[in-house]
């Protein structure tokens, strides 16, 4: 596996051949073929897990992570590339509470606000986003312009029922993209009286069904699996990788809960389709991207990159409208 050392390395030494002006100005150019031709569509699939409240970039003070991630910059990035690509998705496998002062603070409702103005779609719920208790959860999603989706976690019976649901259809360009979430099993993970009466379903049936129903009963174009369950699973649980070797019908799995740094997705061969597993390590230092090509409403192939999150983007403080923290009020 690449070391986020090494990972680092390699993909700022690849970023540096094509240029600064490229990775904020000419994005497309890392992928020769991105804008379609006449018969074809890209779907662009954007993506981060394990976030854990980063809002803004690590201090320079000479650790490993110095200067690295941000919100502001992230936004940057995310406004560019869909300025070039418009039929694009935002996605987060998960754990995107706990981690710094901010969620110490404001208890998650920052780190909501934040990825509403950034413009995400959808997240999964990982183990540490029950850090603050269902009451706590509940309390960021009123913030929150983007679905909470897990299908393996039984919500209902606690006030989450009206809040979370097993997946999501998205409309975007032509095609329909289904997604649906797993998250890692809670008990001995978790307190009890955090997560409450939330029941976990072992994950590998659990994707079976939602696959055969998104893919046939949905008839969508794309099936696409938010995972809280780590690249290779965690204390004997099935990961990313065996599910989708065990699972077909997932077009894409984006990963969470281990923070594996991926320099390219893993691909794994089923019948005549193939999926793709992806994650991006953890604290918003990368940003996945993976286009997926159509041609005559057949899905093509599929490219895919981990893009910094760093000092070439400038740190425009209002790149999406974000909210400064002085405008909350801290939680209890």
């Amino acid at each position: 596996m690449t070391t986020r050392r090494d990972f680092l390395a390699q993909t700022g030494r690849g970023l540096a051949s094509l240029g600064l002006a490229n990775m904020v100005g000419g994005l497309d150019r890392l992928w020769p073929n991105a804008r379609a031709v006449a018969d074809e569509q890209v779907i662009t699939i954007l993506h981060t897990n394990d976030v854990h409240s980063r809002i803004e970039p690590f201090p320079r003070d000479g650790g490993r992570n110095a200067g690295l991630a941000g919100a502001a910059r992230r936004a940057t990035l995310i406004r560019r590339i869909r300025a070039a690509q418009p039929h694009t998705l935002l996605l987060d496998a998960g754990d995107v509470f706990q981690g710094t002062p901010y969620f110490n603070l404001y208890k998650g409702v920052l780190d909501f606000r934040v990825m509403s103005a950034l413009g995400y779609d959808a997240m999964t719920i990982g183990n540490h986003d029950f850090d603050a208790g269902i009451d706590g959860l509940l309390a960021a999603r009123e913030h929150a312009r983007f679905d909470l989706i897990s299908a393996n976690y039984d919500v209902s019976g606690t006030p989450l029922a009206a809040h979370v649901q097993p997946y999501r259809i998205y409309t975007v360009g032509p095609a329909r993209v289904g997604v649906f979430g797993l998250g890692v099993m809670l008990e001995g993970l978790v307190p009890s009286e955090l997560f409450g009466g939330v029941r976990y379903e072992p994950p590998v049936g659990v994707a079976r069904r939602m696959a055969r129903r998104l893919r046939r009963e949905e008839r969508c174009d794309l099936v696409i699996c938010l995972s809280h369950l780590g690249n290779h699973g965690y204390k004997g649980e099935i990961g990313d990788q065996l599910l989708a070797t065990d699972v077909e019908g997932i077009d894409l799995v984006i990963g969470g809960h281990s923070h594996t740094f991926m320099e390219e997705p893993t691909r794994v061969a089923h019948r005549g389709r193939e999926t793709l597993v992806f994650q991006v390590g953890w604290a918003g230092i990368f940003l996945g991207r993976v286009d997926f090509r159509f041609r005559g409403g057949v899905l093509q192939g599929a490219q895919a990159a981990a893009l910094p999150v760093d000092a070439r983007l400038p740190q425009a403080a209002d790149a999406a409208g974000l909210v400064a923290p002085a405008a909350l009020t801290p939680r209890a």
